[in-house]
Protein backbone atom coordinates (compact mmCIF):
# COMPACT_ATOMS: atom_id res chain seq x y z
CA UNK A 1 0.00 0.00 0.00
CA UNK A 2 1.00 3.39 -1.12
CA UNK A 3 2.51 5.34 2.24
CA UNK A 4 1.38 8.70 3.48
CA UNK A 5 2.35 12.23 1.89
CA UNK A 6 5.63 12.10 2.14
CA UNK A 7 6.08 16.18 1.62
CA UNK A 8 9.51 17.37 2.55
CA UNK A 9 10.54 20.94 3.20
CA UNK A 10 13.84 22.88 3.40
CA UNK A 11 13.10 26.03 5.45
CA UNK A 12 15.85 29.12 5.80
CA UNK A 13 15.05 29.01 9.81
CA UNK A 14 17.21 25.62 10.33
CA UNK A 15 18.19 26.03 12.88
CA UNK A 16 15.40 4.59 36.05
CA UNK A 17 13.33 2.20 37.98
CA UNK A 18 10.23 3.11 37.45
CA UNK A 19 7.33 2.12 39.59
CA UNK A 20 3.65 3.46 39.42
CA UNK A 21 4.29 6.18 42.03
CA UNK A 22 2.43 9.44 41.73
CA UNK A 23 3.36 13.27 41.23
CA UNK A 24 0.17 15.01 41.20
CA UNK A 25 -1.69 17.33 44.13
CA UNK A 26 -5.05 15.83 46.08
CA UNK A 27 -5.60 12.77 48.52
CA UNK A 28 -2.93 9.46 47.36
CA UNK A 29 -1.02 7.04 49.08
CA UNK A 30 1.83 8.19 46.27
CA UNK A 31 4.49 10.10 47.47
CA UNK A 32 4.79 13.44 48.18
CA UNK A 33 4.64 15.91 45.94
CA UNK A 34 5.49 20.05 46.37
CA UNK A 35 3.07 22.19 43.99
CA UNK A 36 5.04 25.30 42.82
CA UNK A 37 8.00 25.45 45.62
CA UNK A 38 11.34 26.79 44.15
CA UNK A 39 12.42 27.90 40.92
CA UNK A 40 9.31 28.06 38.85
CA UNK A 41 8.84 27.19 35.38
CA UNK A 42 7.38 30.03 33.63
CA UNK A 43 3.76 29.84 33.34
CA UNK A 44 2.07 28.87 30.09
CA UNK A 45 -1.59 30.50 29.04
CA UNK A 46 -3.80 28.30 27.28
CA UNK A 47 -4.12 30.39 23.78
CA UNK A 48 -6.03 29.12 20.67
CA UNK A 49 -2.40 28.62 19.17
CA UNK A 50 -1.94 25.56 20.94
CA UNK A 51 -3.31 22.26 19.65
CA UNK A 52 -5.45 19.69 22.13
CA UNK A 53 -3.38 16.93 23.36
CA UNK A 54 -3.95 14.09 20.29
CA UNK A 55 -5.52 10.80 21.17
CA UNK A 56 -2.91 7.82 20.90
CA UNK A 57 -2.87 6.27 17.24
CA UNK A 58 -1.85 2.92 16.21
CA UNK A 59 0.18 2.51 13.13
CA UNK A 60 -1.22 2.06 9.83
CA UNK A 61 0.34 -0.55 6.84
CA UNK A 62 3.95 -0.19 7.02
CA UNK A 63 6.83 -2.11 5.22
CA UNK A 64 9.12 -1.92 7.74
CA UNK A 65 10.85 -5.21 8.33
CA UNK A 66 11.56 -6.48 12.07
CA UNK A 67 13.41 -9.22 12.87
CA UNK A 68 14.39 -11.09 16.47
CA UNK A 69 17.77 -9.51 17.44
CA UNK A 70 17.40 -10.73 21.23
CA UNK A 71 20.35 -12.62 21.65
CA UNK A 72 22.91 -9.49 19.66
CA UNK A 73 20.89 -7.08 22.02
CA UNK A 74 21.91 -8.89 24.93
CA UNK A 75 25.53 -9.31 23.79
CA UNK A 76 25.55 -5.54 22.88
CA UNK A 77 24.19 -4.78 26.81
CA UNK A 78 27.32 -6.22 28.23
CA UNK A 79 27.07 -6.50 32.27
CA UNK A 80 23.68 -4.51 31.86
CA UNK A 81 21.16 -7.30 31.47
CA UNK A 82 17.54 -6.63 31.24
CA UNK A 83 14.75 -9.30 32.00
CA UNK A 84 14.28 -12.38 29.73
CA UNK A 85 10.53 -11.69 29.43
CA UNK A 86 11.33 -8.61 26.83
CA UNK A 87 11.41 -9.33 23.61
CA UNK A 88 13.65 -7.33 20.70
CA UNK A 89 13.24 -6.69 17.16
CA UNK A 90 15.69 -4.72 15.06
CA UNK A 91 15.44 -3.17 11.30
CA UNK A 92 17.27 -0.28 9.40
CA UNK A 93 15.20 2.14 7.53
CA UNK A 94 16.72 4.52 4.86
CA UNK A 95 16.17 8.20 4.87
CA UNK A 96 17.76 11.01 3.58
CA UNK A 97 20.87 12.20 3.79
CA UNK A 98 19.62 15.76 3.06
CA UNK A 99 23.24 17.61 3.28
CA UNK A 100 23.46 21.62 2.60
CA UNK A 101 25.11 20.81 -1.04
CA UNK A 102 22.60 17.77 -1.81
CA UNK A 103 19.05 18.94 -0.71
CA UNK A 104 16.92 16.56 -0.32
CA UNK A 105 19.22 13.93 -2.42
CA UNK A 106 21.14 11.02 -1.10
CA UNK A 107 20.36 8.34 1.51
CA UNK A 108 21.58 7.06 4.72
CA UNK A 109 20.90 4.17 6.73
CA UNK A 110 18.98 4.16 10.14
CA UNK A 111 19.13 1.35 12.83
CA UNK A 112 15.75 0.66 15.26
CA UNK A 113 15.17 -1.47 18.04
CA UNK A 114 11.36 -2.75 19.15
CA UNK A 115 10.54 -4.03 22.57
CA UNK A 116 7.46 -3.93 24.48
CA UNK A 117 3.47 -5.23 23.34
CA UNK A 118 1.79 -2.62 23.35
CA UNK A 119 0.42 -1.49 20.26
CA UNK A 120 1.47 2.22 20.21
CA UNK A 121 4.76 3.64 19.01
CA UNK A 122 6.68 5.93 20.86
CA UNK A 123 9.72 6.83 19.61
CA UNK A 124 12.95 7.37 22.25
CA UNK A 125 16.23 9.26 21.21
CA UNK A 126 18.96 9.47 23.18
CA UNK A 127 22.03 12.07 23.28
CA UNK A 128 24.34 11.70 20.51
CA UNK A 129 26.95 11.03 23.06
CA UNK A 130 25.33 8.44 24.92
CA UNK A 131 24.60 5.08 24.34
CA UNK A 132 23.05 4.23 21.05
CA UNK A 133 18.96 4.90 21.28
CA UNK A 134 18.70 1.53 20.70
CA UNK A 135 20.31 0.31 23.96
CA UNK A 136 18.71 3.29 25.44
CA UNK A 137 15.97 1.71 24.94
CA UNK A 138 16.34 -1.60 25.73
CA UNK A 139 17.42 -0.51 28.87
CA UNK A 140 14.66 2.32 29.39
CA UNK A 141 12.22 -1.24 28.89
CA UNK A 142 13.83 -2.94 31.55
CA UNK A 143 13.09 -0.17 34.21
CA UNK A 144 9.47 0.63 32.79
CA UNK A 145 6.54 -1.29 34.04
CA UNK A 146 4.59 -3.57 32.40
CA UNK A 147 1.04 -1.65 32.41
CA UNK A 148 2.77 1.11 30.47
CA UNK A 149 4.76 -1.30 27.88
CA UNK A 150 1.47 -3.17 27.23
CA UNK A 151 0.46 0.09 25.71
CA UNK A 152 3.11 0.74 24.20
CA UNK A 153 6.16 -0.65 22.28
CA UNK A 154 9.21 1.45 22.34
CA UNK A 155 11.19 2.23 19.13
CA UNK A 156 14.77 2.92 19.88
CA UNK A 157 16.41 4.73 17.11
CA UNK A 158 20.61 4.98 16.68
CA UNK A 159 20.42 8.71 15.61
CA UNK A 160 22.71 8.90 12.31
CA UNK A 161 26.41 8.77 12.61
CA UNK A 162 25.87 6.67 15.82
CA UNK A 163 25.53 2.77 16.81
CA UNK A 164 24.33 0.37 13.87
CA UNK A 165 23.32 2.81 11.51
CA UNK A 166 25.49 4.04 9.51
CA UNK A 167 28.04 4.84 12.20
CA UNK A 168 30.89 7.52 11.66
CA UNK A 169 34.80 6.53 11.67
CA UNK A 170 36.63 9.77 10.46
CA UNK A 171 38.77 9.84 13.36
CA UNK A 172 42.49 8.41 13.88
CA UNK A 173 42.58 6.21 17.12
CA UNK A 174 45.81 8.17 17.82
CA UNK A 175 43.97 11.92 17.12
CA UNK A 176 41.45 10.71 19.68
CA UNK A 177 42.86 9.76 22.53
CA UNK A 178 44.68 13.02 21.93
CA UNK A 179 41.20 15.38 22.37
CA UNK A 180 40.15 12.68 24.78
CA UNK A 181 43.40 12.59 26.97
CA UNK A 182 44.83 15.99 26.50
CA UNK A 183 45.44 17.45 30.09
CA UNK A 184 44.01 21.51 29.62
CA UNK A 185 46.86 22.63 32.22
CA UNK A 186 48.96 22.28 29.32
CA UNK A 187 47.27 24.61 27.08
CA UNK A 188 45.11 24.84 24.36
CA UNK A 189 47.71 24.02 21.55
CA UNK A 190 48.24 20.73 21.31
CA UNK A 191 44.27 20.15 21.57
CA UNK A 192 43.76 22.34 18.76
CA UNK A 193 45.64 20.61 16.63
CA UNK A 194 43.88 17.38 17.01
CA UNK A 195 40.86 19.01 16.53
CA UNK A 196 42.30 20.00 13.13
CA UNK A 197 43.10 16.68 12.74
CA UNK A 198 40.48 15.25 13.05
CA UNK A 199 38.43 18.16 10.88
CA UNK A 200 40.16 17.14 8.25
CA UNK A 201 40.40 13.36 8.29
CA UNK A 202 36.30 13.73 9.03
CA UNK A 203 36.10 16.14 5.78
CA UNK A 204 38.07 13.77 3.76
CA UNK A 205 36.52 10.27 4.90
CA UNK A 206 32.67 11.80 5.46
CA UNK A 207 32.34 14.14 2.48
CA UNK A 208 28.98 15.45 2.07
CA UNK A 209 27.87 13.60 5.01
CA UNK A 210 30.49 15.65 7.56
CA UNK A 211 27.51 18.51 7.04
CA UNK A 212 24.46 16.43 7.31
CA UNK A 213 24.76 15.13 10.65
CA UNK A 214 23.04 17.77 12.80
CA UNK A 215 19.89 18.06 14.84
CA UNK A 216 17.96 19.58 12.35
CA UNK A 217 18.32 16.45 10.27
CA UNK A 218 17.77 14.25 12.90
CA UNK A 219 14.18 15.62 13.50
CA UNK A 220 13.83 14.82 9.86
CA UNK A 221 14.58 11.19 10.45
CA UNK A 222 12.31 11.34 12.84
CA UNK A 223 9.64 12.60 10.26
CA UNK A 224 10.85 9.61 7.82
CA UNK A 225 9.96 6.48 10.91
CA UNK A 226 6.56 8.34 11.42
CA UNK A 227 5.67 8.19 7.62
CA UNK A 228 7.14 4.14 7.48
CA UNK A 229 4.87 3.66 10.41
CA UNK A 230 2.44 4.93 8.73
CA UNK A 231 1.02 7.45 11.59
CA UNK A 232 -0.86 10.75 11.05
CA UNK A 233 1.23 11.54 14.68
CA UNK A 234 4.37 10.62 16.28
CA UNK A 235 5.13 10.28 20.46
CA UNK A 236 8.30 10.34 21.15
CA UNK A 237 10.62 10.50 24.09
CA UNK A 238 13.67 12.57 24.23
CA UNK A 239 16.71 12.14 26.73
CA UNK A 240 19.11 14.67 27.39
CA UNK A 241 20.36 16.09 24.25
CA UNK A 242 18.14 13.99 22.33
CA UNK A 243 15.30 15.84 23.76
CA UNK A 244 16.91 18.76 21.51
CA UNK A 245 15.75 16.43 18.23
CA UNK A 246 12.68 15.84 19.30
CA UNK A 247 11.89 19.35 20.55
CA UNK A 248 13.12 20.61 16.87
CA UNK A 249 10.88 17.73 15.55
CA UNK A 250 7.88 19.79 17.24
CA UNK A 251 8.72 22.88 15.88
CA UNK A 252 9.43 21.96 12.59
CA UNK A 253 6.38 19.84 12.09
CA UNK A 254 4.13 20.96 14.75
CA UNK A 255 0.87 19.03 12.99
CA UNK A 256 2.80 15.95 13.27
CA UNK A 257 3.71 15.48 17.13
CA UNK A 258 1.88 13.03 19.25
CA UNK A 259 2.41 12.88 22.94
CA UNK A 260 5.72 14.23 23.75
CA UNK A 261 8.29 13.91 26.54
CA UNK A 262 11.39 15.74 27.38
CA UNK A 263 13.86 14.74 29.69
CA UNK A 264 16.64 17.75 30.54
CA UNK A 265 16.24 19.14 27.66
CA UNK A 266 20.06 21.55 27.11
CA UNK A 267 20.22 24.86 27.15
CA UNK A 268 19.19 26.63 23.30
CA UNK A 269 21.97 29.62 23.67
CA UNK A 270 23.58 30.17 21.03
CA UNK A 271 26.57 30.63 23.15
CA UNK A 272 28.28 27.88 23.19
CA UNK A 273 30.62 29.17 26.10
CA UNK A 274 27.96 30.05 28.02
CA UNK A 275 26.21 26.88 27.70
CA UNK A 276 29.71 24.95 28.86
CA UNK A 277 29.77 27.12 31.99
CA UNK A 278 26.72 26.06 32.91
CA UNK A 279 27.30 22.45 32.02
CA UNK A 280 30.14 22.48 34.10
CA UNK A 281 28.28 24.08 36.94
CA UNK A 282 26.18 21.47 36.91
CA UNK A 283 28.53 18.54 36.92
CA UNK A 284 30.27 20.36 39.79
CA UNK A 285 27.18 19.81 41.53
CA UNK A 286 26.65 16.34 40.48
CA UNK A 287 30.03 15.36 41.97
CA UNK A 288 29.20 16.77 45.64
CA UNK A 289 25.91 14.95 45.25
CA UNK A 290 27.86 11.58 44.61
CA UNK A 291 30.38 12.24 47.27
CA UNK A 292 26.78 12.66 49.79
CA UNK A 293 25.63 9.70 48.22
CA UNK A 294 28.90 7.71 49.01
CA UNK A 295 29.17 9.08 52.21
CA UNK A 296 25.79 7.46 53.65
CA UNK A 297 26.11 4.67 51.56
CA UNK A 298 29.95 3.83 53.06
CA UNK A 299 31.47 3.33 50.09
CA UNK A 300 35.64 2.54 49.61
CA UNK A 301 35.73 6.17 49.19
CA UNK A 302 35.30 6.99 52.81
CA UNK A 303 33.78 10.62 53.86
CA UNK A 304 35.32 12.69 51.05
CA UNK A 305 34.52 11.36 47.52
CA UNK A 306 34.99 14.81 45.84
CA UNK A 307 38.75 14.86 47.56
CA UNK A 308 39.29 11.16 46.57
CA UNK A 309 38.73 12.26 42.97
CA UNK A 310 41.11 15.21 42.72
CA UNK A 311 43.63 13.56 44.41
CA UNK A 312 43.72 10.60 42.33
CA UNK A 313 43.58 13.42 39.39
CA UNK A 314 46.40 15.48 40.56
CA UNK A 315 48.08 11.60 41.03
CA UNK A 316 47.76 11.05 37.61
CA UNK A 317 48.89 14.14 35.69
CA UNK A 318 52.38 13.26 37.11
CA UNK A 319 52.18 9.17 36.54
CA UNK A 320 49.51 7.91 34.28
CA UNK A 321 48.52 4.56 34.59
CA UNK A 322 48.60 1.93 31.28
CA UNK A 323 45.25 -0.52 31.66
CA UNK A 324 45.61 -3.87 29.85
CA UNK A 325 43.57 -2.32 26.90
CA UNK A 326 46.31 -0.31 25.90
CA UNK A 327 45.03 2.65 27.12
CA UNK A 328 46.59 5.77 28.52
CA UNK A 329 44.84 6.91 31.77
CA UNK A 330 46.14 10.06 32.87
CA UNK A 331 44.56 13.42 34.76
CA UNK A 332 42.17 14.59 31.96
CA UNK A 333 40.85 10.81 30.42
CA UNK A 334 40.30 9.93 34.33
CA UNK A 335 38.19 13.25 35.33
CA UNK A 336 36.30 12.26 31.80
CA UNK A 337 35.76 8.82 32.92
CA UNK A 338 34.63 10.47 36.33
CA UNK A 339 32.20 12.78 34.49
CA UNK A 340 30.61 9.81 32.29
CA UNK A 341 30.02 8.11 35.41
CA UNK A 342 28.40 10.93 37.42
CA UNK A 343 26.01 11.39 34.57
CA UNK A 344 24.03 7.37 35.28
CA UNK A 345 23.15 7.21 38.86
CA UNK A 346 22.95 3.95 39.05
CA UNK A 347 26.64 2.96 38.04
CA UNK A 348 27.61 5.38 40.74
CA UNK A 349 28.32 2.38 43.39
CA UNK A 350 30.59 0.76 40.53
CA UNK A 351 32.49 4.58 39.84
CA UNK A 352 33.26 4.99 43.17
CA UNK A 353 34.82 1.46 43.10
CA UNK A 354 36.63 2.25 39.84
CA UNK A 355 38.18 5.35 41.24
CA UNK A 356 39.33 3.00 44.52
CA UNK A 357 40.89 1.13 42.14
CA UNK A 358 42.70 3.72 40.35
CA UNK A 359 43.70 5.06 43.52
CA UNK A 360 45.13 1.34 44.23
CA UNK A 361 46.75 1.68 41.01
CA UNK A 362 44.33 -0.79 38.62
CA UNK A 363 42.55 1.84 35.99
CA UNK A 364 41.17 -0.59 34.18
CA UNK A 365 37.51 -0.09 35.95
CA UNK A 366 37.45 3.87 35.44
CA UNK A 367 38.95 3.43 32.16
CA UNK A 368 35.78 1.54 31.28
CA UNK A 369 33.58 4.16 31.58
CA UNK A 370 35.39 6.54 28.72
CA UNK A 371 36.41 3.14 26.54
CA UNK A 372 33.30 3.77 24.24
CA UNK A 373 34.60 7.50 23.51
CA UNK A 374 37.69 5.92 22.25
CA UNK A 375 38.08 2.82 21.24
CA UNK A 376 36.47 1.30 18.20
CA UNK A 377 36.05 -2.17 16.53
CA UNK A 378 34.66 -3.99 13.87
CA UNK A 379 31.60 -4.25 15.20
CA UNK A 380 30.91 -0.19 16.98
CA UNK A 381 32.65 2.61 15.99
CA UNK A 382 34.04 4.76 18.53
CA UNK A 383 31.47 7.23 20.04
CA UNK A 384 33.50 10.62 19.88
CA UNK A 385 33.70 10.71 16.46
CA UNK A 386 29.84 10.87 15.56
CA UNK A 387 29.15 13.00 17.83
CA UNK A 388 31.89 15.33 17.30
CA UNK A 389 30.46 16.04 14.51
CA UNK A 390 27.23 16.52 15.45
CA UNK A 391 27.81 18.26 18.46
CA UNK A 392 30.08 20.87 16.18
CA UNK A 393 27.51 21.42 13.27
CA UNK A 394 25.05 22.22 16.02
CA UNK A 395 26.53 25.64 16.82
CA UNK A 396 28.19 28.36 15.29
CA UNK A 397 30.41 29.37 18.10
CA UNK A 398 33.62 28.99 16.59
CA UNK A 399 36.92 31.13 18.88
CA UNK A 400 40.38 31.73 17.76
CA UNK A 401 43.59 30.27 19.99
CA UNK A 402 43.43 33.47 22.25
CA UNK A 403 39.93 33.47 23.01
CA UNK A 404 40.23 29.56 23.39
CA UNK A 405 42.76 30.02 25.78
CA UNK A 406 40.89 32.31 28.20
CA UNK A 407 37.57 30.59 28.41
CA UNK A 408 39.01 27.75 29.31
CA UNK A 409 41.37 29.13 32.00
CA UNK A 410 38.24 31.46 33.47
CA UNK A 411 36.01 27.99 33.33
CA UNK A 412 38.58 26.29 35.14
CA UNK A 413 39.05 29.05 37.72
CA UNK A 414 35.28 29.21 38.18
CA UNK A 415 34.71 25.41 38.33
CA UNK A 416 37.83 23.55 39.28
CA UNK A 417 37.62 20.15 38.84
CA UNK A 418 36.01 20.14 35.61
CA UNK A 419 35.33 23.84 34.03
CA UNK A 420 38.88 23.59 31.93
CA UNK A 421 37.65 19.71 30.66
CA UNK A 422 34.54 20.83 29.36
CA UNK A 423 35.30 24.10 27.88
CA UNK A 424 37.36 21.67 25.61
CA UNK A 425 34.34 20.70 23.32
CA UNK A 426 35.08 24.58 22.05
CA UNK A 427 38.40 23.72 21.16
CA UNK A 428 37.66 20.42 19.17
CA UNK A 429 34.67 22.39 17.30
CA UNK A 430 36.64 25.95 16.58
CA UNK A 431 38.55 24.38 13.35
CA UNK A 432 35.18 22.61 12.39
CA UNK A 433 33.49 24.08 9.32
CA UNK A 434 30.97 27.01 10.47
CA UNK A 435 27.86 26.10 10.16
CA UNK A 436 25.80 28.20 7.00
CA UNK A 437 22.30 27.55 8.35
CA UNK A 438 20.67 29.24 10.90
CA UNK A 439 20.33 27.51 14.06
CA UNK A 440 17.16 25.93 14.26
CA UNK A 441 14.15 26.63 16.55
CA UNK A 442 12.63 24.09 19.13
CA UNK A 443 9.50 25.88 19.92
CA UNK A 444 6.51 26.82 17.79
CA UNK A 445 2.86 27.71 17.81
CA UNK A 446 0.56 24.80 17.11
CA UNK A 447 2.02 21.74 18.82
CA UNK A 448 0.27 19.92 21.61
CA UNK A 449 1.53 20.27 25.17
CA UNK A 450 4.74 18.50 25.52
CA UNK A 451 6.12 17.34 29.09
CA UNK A 452 9.48 19.08 29.94
CA UNK A 453 10.90 17.58 32.93
CA UNK A 454 14.08 18.85 34.89
CA UNK A 455 16.50 17.68 36.88
CA UNK A 456 18.29 20.02 39.77
CA UNK A 457 21.10 17.95 39.59
CA UNK A 458 22.26 17.49 36.20
CA UNK A 459 25.89 16.76 34.79
CA UNK A 460 24.96 17.11 31.41
CA UNK A 461 21.88 19.33 30.80
CA UNK A 462 21.50 20.95 34.28
CA UNK A 463 18.40 22.82 35.03
CA UNK A 464 18.48 26.30 34.66
CA UNK A 465 19.61 25.31 30.86
CA UNK A 466 16.64 22.85 30.74
CA UNK A 467 14.30 25.83 32.40
CA UNK A 468 15.31 28.44 29.40
CA UNK A 469 14.40 25.34 26.95
CA UNK A 470 10.65 25.09 28.22
CA UNK A 471 10.72 29.13 27.88
CA UNK A 472 11.08 28.84 23.82
CA UNK A 473 8.27 26.13 23.62
CA UNK A 474 4.95 27.42 23.69
CA UNK A 475 3.54 24.14 24.51
CA UNK A 476 5.92 23.19 27.72
CA UNK A 477 4.17 21.92 30.83
CA UNK A 478 7.53 20.88 33.28
CA UNK A 479 8.11 19.11 36.35
CA UNK A 480 10.75 19.58 38.15
CA UNK A 481 12.82 16.59 39.81
CA UNK A 482 14.84 17.95 42.96
CA UNK A 483 17.57 14.72 42.26
CA UNK A 484 20.54 14.31 40.71
CA UNK A 485 21.83 12.72 37.91
CA UNK A 486 21.31 13.01 33.71
CA UNK A 487 17.70 12.38 33.51
CA UNK A 488 15.23 12.31 35.62
CA UNK A 489 13.10 8.96 34.33
CA UNK A 490 14.39 7.13 37.82
CA UNK A 491 12.08 9.09 39.89
CA UNK A 492 9.10 7.30 40.96
CA UNK A 493 7.01 10.59 40.96
CA UNK A 494 8.16 11.92 37.91
CA UNK A 495 7.41 8.23 36.14
CA UNK A 496 4.14 8.26 37.30
CA UNK A 497 3.22 11.94 35.97
CA UNK A 498 5.55 10.62 32.23
CA UNK A 499 2.99 7.02 32.64
CA UNK A 500 -0.43 8.94 33.21
CA UNK A 501 0.82 11.90 30.94
CA UNK A 502 2.09 8.97 27.48
CA UNK A 503 -1.05 6.29 28.69
CA UNK A 504 -3.65 8.38 29.72
CA UNK A 505 -4.00 11.75 28.14
CA UNK A 506 -3.58 13.70 31.78
CA UNK A 507 -1.31 16.94 31.28
CA UNK A 508 0.45 17.46 34.55
CA UNK A 509 0.10 20.67 36.34
CA UNK A 510 2.87 23.10 34.96
CA UNK A 511 5.51 23.89 38.07
CA UNK A 512 4.60 20.22 39.84
CA UNK A 513 7.84 19.51 42.16
CA UNK A 514 8.79 15.54 42.74
CA UNK A 515 10.72 15.20 45.64
CA UNK A 516 14.41 13.66 45.30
Amino acid sequence: MPRRGRARRLTVALAGGLILAGCTAGPSTRPAVVENDGPPPSEQPTTPRQAPLPDLEEPGASDIAWSDCGEETRARLGGRQVPGTLDFSCARITTTLDAPDLPRRGITRMALLKVGTGPIPLAVVNDVDGEPGTLYAARLAAQLPDALLRKFHLIGIDRRGTGDSDAVRCIPSEVRAALLGHDPAQGVEPALDAARTAGQQCAINLEDEQSALDSWRAAGDLDELRQQLGLDRLSALGHGEGSKVVAIYGARYPDRVGRVVLDGVPDPSADLAAVLDGVAGGAEATLDAFAEDCASRGCPLGGDARGAVTSLADELAGAPLVTGSGVTLGRALALRAVLTGLADRERWPKLADAVAAAKGGDGGPLTAFVEPYLLESDVAAARLDGALATLCNDTSTRLPADQLARVTGELGTKHPVFGALVAQELTWCSPWPSRREALPEIGADGAPPMVVVSTATDPVTPEQGTIRAAEQIPSAVRIAWQGAGHGALGSPCVAEAVRAFLADGKVPRDGTLCPA
